[in-house]
């Protein structure tokens, strides 16, 4: 009986000593295991995000579909500068000497060309401008996801391997529980259920391990795949938390996310757009201007001489070339598309500020529970700390039986599991409000 006692204290302090580990937040970074020679990459919140922002392929595809946003309005605009172009044009004629283009066959030819005053192109300008602007925003979106993907990779290996850690001390504890209960059973001091039921209890330790290691696997897999490291390469965490939003209300965050999120951003820059669009439109009712230049080097074997009373060899022509519109039905249809559009454009404004508000409150309501939830969590496992330190004096003075102290075990590692459930919970929802009211990267840069 006094060697009973003596182990089952003995495995009490050694849960005992983790839990105050974790209690104080400053756990030894831990990672999965190491093949010989292969040193772990040890690893914090922010250098995980600045490798995902560095390497992720999602971020690069979103940069790039900017660049090709930003050299379309590019091509819009280089026809409000000047455009010079050079060619021959020699050709056989027979009659009147003319090309199938309604030119003048010549040896050489350089035109030039620049929109004056056009105010249908400027306005699709104007529009793919701000197209190329929805698209940098679309590169912010990108970037928040993906920094959010990272800390919550990062935040869950740091939940799975504290679990890990805390099930195999665990097990440790219930291999030697069920030892001293073989040796009870076969003393005749315990019925062979208990034995039964200590076999149950290190099974069930043993599957939970399981699925522990492979969500360490698929999560760690994840991780280096975000943020470019090497596939074999082994990673250690350290618990860390987030910064909370200390003394924000809802209408403050509700604020913040009307000046930063990037749906509505976005939703206000493809009005942006189709105000543009409008307008140039509505512009194509005016008269056009464009500056034109051609220089041409004639040949005397295109029969020139029998069309005109003159040969001149070197001939050039520059000036202003007027376009005046009289009617057009298809630029009526063109008006009222592009008036329906910037309408549709309007209301999904209105309807993306109307949800955003919602979401908003939603979110910071959500996170302030599941604070609450995680607090509650906390006492939770203090209490089961506390019973089982009551229970090993009880152990200590014969007033309890083997059984409670295991239970008592069991109970603890059961509420600290939950407790690390509920803080990355609150983490998530955190993470999410910070994305919604666009605070991402003040975080965790």
């Amino acid at each position: 009986m006094r060697r009973t006692r003596l182990v089952a204290a003995g495995l009490s302090a050694c849960l005992l000593a983790a839990g105050a580990a974790w209690a104080q937040q400053e756990p030894a970074p831990n990672g999965a295991s190491n093949g010989p020679g292969q040193a772990a990459r040890s690893l914090t919140l922010k250098d995980t995000v600045a490798l995902a922002v560095r390497n992720s392929r999602e971020l690069q595809l979103a940069h790039l579909q900017y660049i090709i946003a930003q050299h379309e309005a590019a091509g819009n605009r280089s026809q409000f500068l000047p455009n010079l172009t050079a060619g021959s044009g020699v050709a056989y004629t027979q009659g009147f000497p003319l090309l199938a283009s309604g030119g003048l066959p010549a040896l050489f030819t350089a035109s030039y060309s620049e929109s004056l005053f056009n105010p249908e192109l400027r306005g699709e300008l104007h529009a793919s401008e701000q197209r190329a602007a929805e698209q940098g925003i679309s590169l912010d979106a990108a970037r928040d996801g993906v920094m959010v993907k990272a800390a919550l990779g990062y935040l869950e290996l740091a939940k799975v391997r504290h679990g890990l850690d805390l099930m195999r001390k665990e097990r440790d504890s219930a291999e030697k529980i069920l030892d001293l209960m073989r040796e009870r059973v076969a003393a005749g001091q315990e019925l062979p259920i208990e034995q039964t039921r200590a076999e149950l209890s290190l099974a069930r330790t043993d599957e939970r391990i399981a699925q522990l290691e492979d969500e360490d696997d698929a999560v760690s897999a994840d991780l280096r795949d975000l943020t470019g490291l090497p596939p074999d390469e082994p990673i250690e965490v350290s618990a860390e938390d987030l910064p909370g939003a200390a003394g924000q209300t809802v209408s403050e965050l509700v604020a913040q996310a009307m000046n930063n999120n990037t749906d509505l951003r976005r939703a206000e820059t493809a009005r942006l757009a189709s105000e543009q669009v409008l307008r140039g439109q509505k512009g194509a009712y005016w008269p056009t201007l464009t500056l034109i230049g051609q220089y041409s080097v004639l040949s005397k074997f295109n029969n020139y001489s029998e069309f005109f009373n003159k040969f001149v060899r070197n001939d050039y022509v520059f000036g202003v070339q007027v376009n005046i519109p009289i009617f057009s039905a298809q630029q009526n249809a063109a008006v009222s598309l592009a008036r329906e559009n910037l309408s549709a454009a309007t209301l999904q404004v209105e309807q993306e500020r109307s949800q955003l508000s919602r979401d908003v409150s939603k979110q910071a309501r959500q996170a302030h529970e599941l604070d609450l939830a995680n607090q509650v969590a906390k006492l939770e496992l203090q209490v089961a700390e506390e019973n089982l330190h009551d229970l090993e004096a009880q152990f200590d003075q014969g007033r309890a039986s083997l059984k409670d102290l295991e239970a008592a075990h069991m109970d603890e590692s059961d509420k600290w599991l939950q407790f690390l459930d509920a803080t990355f919970a609150r983490q998530q929802a955190q993470l999410e409000l910070l994305r919604t009211t666009g605070q991402v990267a003040s975080v965790l840069q």
